[in-house]
């Protein structure tokens, strides 16, 4: 009998069965990788509950005694955009020059920046001490050691950053290992004044999650650092609400192969179509998380304060749950708008609208939260101004906007007319974690069928591919 004949009738029998692969082990071929044979096993962390003897009276203490053996730890930590607050040089589109960029100098649509309260804002730094700005990026002991190092449960930051008072640093100081979820999440999870604001897939649930809150987590234990560790306390990872590229970013085929399915069908989705958009069919599963904030409505003291829906200093709110993403082409760029630019002549101003198009060969179908605000510009220079909040003279102190702009105009550089108004932006935060296990991942029908959860047209098709021959 011909061997060959023999071999190729076997193969048949094991694609028509279905077991693809079985017939990568009878050519010979790679199985599919394990995944998990990518991750870093966590190294064995010293006990540091026989180290500091005596007590800490204020944080920098504690930083000054972890150098003592930690010779470039702080020094590592200052040059990262956790501490700086600005990212790597990117090339001005305005000016063609380079410049730094990040949650230092950037305008958003939640509490719009920094400049006009910053010791709230401050209190998620990795540093100790930012009022204002004159703080001291250099030195050493200004690094805060324990918010990504405390293991004790009990540590907690206050008004720019310094550990609340009541805080038992030597305790939190002997308990100090590498960074467990919740070390990640008290600032990520937490980030625009509240549980669950920006980030539609970051709150507390990661905390300690089940798989269905995140099957990376929750069913296999993995940890932030897994995924974002780097070397020399460089995280990995890009936020694109304060970024524009990928440059030390992390993704899906970091640890899975690039074609990881059993079905050809579904490999060939993923030349177009991110991991995301299929297995993170729905955000903010069991925490709300907020769709719009309107600043405008702010200062109404007929309104009952309630922190899902007003607030008197902050406006009025819209929180939603178990929400469908929106999906957009994606090539893992965004565009920025930066302080002194022009809003949109018509419509919404973007501040963030992620690249690429469907003909663009980097670009993927990708699922995103969109953030939808109103915040004030001026109606003369038709630049968004980022107020003063806190303090004399800001918003929450004397409810005038007027006055609050005008402070926060002249803080930023930026001329105001005195002539306000308020206008819509949005932001784009494309999604990640919270992906569900296979068996809960969007199905074929879901985007093919009738009145599917992706809108064709604005992908630029002239209707569902499935029809007209493909995704390509």
């Amino acid at each position: 009998m011909n061997r060959n004949r023999v071999l190729w009738g076997l193969l048949g029998v094991l694609l028509v069965g279905g077991s693809v692969l079985g017939a990568w082990l009878l050519l010979g071929n790679d199985a599919p990788t394990d995944p998990m044979k990518k991750v870093k096993k966590h190294r064995e962390h010293m006990d540091h509950s026989a180290f500091f003897e005596e007590p800490f009276a204020m944080g920098p203490e504690v930083t000054k005694a972890c150098l003592e053996c930690h010779e470039d730890a702080a020094n590592e930590v200052m040059g990262t955009a956790h501490f700086q607050w600005v990212g790597d040089e990117v090339i001005d589109p305005r000016t063609g020059k380079p410049e730094r960029i990040g949650k230092k100098n950037l305008i958003n649509n939640f509490c719009i920046a920094i400049d006009g309260n910053w010791s709230s804002c401050t209190r998620c730094h990795a540093g100790y001490g930012w009022k204002d700005e004159n703080f001291d990026f250099q030195n050493p002991e200004n690094v805060d050691c324990l918010v990504c190092h405390d293991r004790s449960g009990t540590y907690l930051k206050g008004a720019a950053g310094e550990p609340r008072k009541g805080v038992d640093l030597q305790a939190a100081a002997k308990s100090v290992g590498y960074p467990k979820r919740d070390n990640c999440g008290i600032c990520h999870a937490y980030g625009g004044g509240g549980l669950g604001v920006k980030h539609g897939d970051l709150d507390s649930t990661l905390d300690n999650p089940d798989e269905n809150d995140d099957v990376h987590m929750g069913r296999l234990g993995m940890l932030c650092i897994d995924c974002h560790g780097g070397d020399g306390h460089n995280i990995k990872g890009k936020a694109y609400s304060v970024s524009v590229n990928h440059e030390n970013g992390i993704g899906c085929t970091d640890c899975h192969d690039e074609k990881p399915h059993d079905d050809a069908r579904l490999n060939r989705h993923t030349a177009k179509v991110s991991c995301q958009a299929c297995h993170i069919p729905t955000f903010a599963n069991n925490v709300p998380t907020k769709m719009v904030w309107d600043w405008s409505k702010a200062g109404d003291d007929t309104r009952q304060d309630d922190p899902h829906h007003y607030l008197k200093i902050k406006g009025e709110f819209v929180y939603d749950q178990g929400v469908k993403p929106e999906y957009r082409w994606f090539n893992l760029e965004v565009g920025r708008y930066l302080l002194g630019d022009t809003i949109a002549e018509s419509g919404a101003t973007v501040l963030n609208p992620p690249l690429g198009d469907r003909s663009d060969p980097d670009a993927k179908i990708w699922p995103f939260k969109v953030h939808v605000a109103q915040q004030p510009y001026d109606k003369e220079t038709r630049q968004l101004i980022p107020p003063v909040t806190s303090g004399p003279g800001g918003y929450w102190h004397d409810f005038d906007w007027g006055k609050a702009l005008a402070l926060g105009a002249k803080g930023v550089g930026l001329k105001f007319s005195g002539d306000f108004g308020f206008t819509e932006t949005v932001m784009y935060w494309p999604l990640s974690h919270m992906v569900l296990p296979k068996e809960k991942a969007v199905s074929c029908n879901e985007c093919h069928g009738n009145g599917g959860r992706l809108d064709w047209k604005a992908l630029g098709y002239d209707a569902d591919p499935m029809n007209t021959g493909g995704v390509e």
